[in-house]
C-alpha cells in the first residue's frame, strides 16, 4: 500500500515519520532523473533530494535545471542535454560517472514529448520525432549504464510510462506508439533482469496535470482529454516512484497504475 502522500493542492498529507524512514533508506545513493526541468521530474528530483540523494538531473533547458539544483542544494548536479541524441548521452553519461564514481544507483526514465494529432495529418518528421524522445531516447539511457549495473549486481531502473501504454484513442498514435513500445522494453527488461540484483519498475499514471496541456483544449469537453482539474498532481506520481524505490532489495514493485479517485 503506498504511504500516505505529502500536502499537495490535492490535499494529501504524509507525516514527519514517513519522511524519515524514505530519508533512511534512501540517503546516501545517486539517482539520475531524466526530464527533470519540470513536471514529474523535478517533483521526483525534489522528493529524491529531500531523502538526502545525490541526483544529477537532465534536460535541454539548461536554465531551468540551475533553478532546480539551486533549490534542492548542493547535492543537485543539472546536465544540459538532448536524450534523443546519442553523442549528447555518451558525454552526459561520462559526466554523471566523474560526479557519482560509476553508474547512479537509481535511474528515473522519465522524460517524454506529447505530440497529437490524425496519422493521416501527422507529418513524417513530427512521428519520428515522438518516437526518438519517448521510446529511442529511453532506451539510449538505459543502455548507457545498464551493463555496469548488473556488473555490480545492484540498482533500480524506474520508468514513467502512461495510461495511453495500455489506451488508445484518437489523434493519439505517436504518443501511444512511443509509450506501447516503452511498455514493452520495460517488460524485457524486467525478464532480463530477473536474478541479477537489479530492479525495474514501470509507473504508468492517467494525465497528469503538467505544462504539456498548455496547447491543448482540455476544458471545452469537446476534445477527448480530460480537464486538468481532474488530472493527477505531479507529487503523485513521484510519491508512487519513491513508494517502489523505498522497497527492500528483495521486492520488486514491477508496476504501479495511477488514476485520479
Amino acid at each position: 500500500m503506498i504511504p500516505k502522500p505529502a500536502t499537495s493542492s490535492c490535499g494529501s498529507r504524509t507525516t514527519a515519520a514517513t519522511d524519515a524512514v524514505a530519508a533512511d533508506m534512501l540517503a546516501g545513493r545517486t539517482a539520475l532523473v531524466t526530464g527533470a526541468s519540470r513536471g514529474i521530474g523535478a517533483e521526483v528530483a525534489r522528493m529524491l533530494s529531500a531523502a538526502r540523494v545525490r541526483v544529477a538531473l537532465l534536460a535541454r533547458n539548461e536554465t531551468a535545471l540551475g533553478a532546480l539544483a539551486e533549490e534542492t542544494g548542493g547535492e543537485a548536479f543539472p546536465i544540459a542535454c538532448d536524450i534523443s541524441d546519442p553523442a549528447a548521452v555518451s558525454t552526459a553519461a561520462s559526466r554523471m560517472r566523474a560526479w557519482f564514481g560509476g553508474a547512479p544507483d537509481i535511474l528515473i526514465n522519465n522524460a517524454g514529448i506529447f505530440r497529437v494529432g490524425p496519422l493521416h495529418e501527422m507529418s513524417a518528421a513530427t512521428f519520428i520525432e515522438s518516437l526518438q524522445t519517448n521510446l529511442v531516447a529511453q532506451f539510449l539511457v538505459l543502455n548507457a549504464f545498464l551493463a555496469e549495473m548488473r556488473e555490480r549486481k545492484s540498482g533500480h531502473v524506474v520508468t514513467i510510462g502512461s495510461v495511453a501504454d495500455r489506451a488508445v484513442f484518437p489523434g493519439n498514435g505517436a504518443y501511444s506508439a512511443g509509450k506501447h513500445g516503452l511498455r514493452a522494453m520495460h517488460e524485457v527488461l524486467r525478464a532480463e533482469l530477473t536474478g541479477s540484483g537489479v530492479r525495474a519498475t514501470l509507473v504508468s499514471p492517467a494525465a497528469v496535470d503538467t505544462d504539456l496541456w498548455e496547447a491543448m483544449d482540455t476544458e471545452s469537453g469537446n476534445g477527448p482529454f480530460p480537464s486538468r482539474r481532474s488530472m493527477l498532481d505531479p507529487r503523485d506520481v513521484a510519491r508512487a516512484v519513491m513508494y517502489a524505490l523505498e522497497q527492500p532489495q528483495t521486492v520488486n514493485v514491477d508496476e504501479l497504475r495511477l488514476s485520479r479517485s
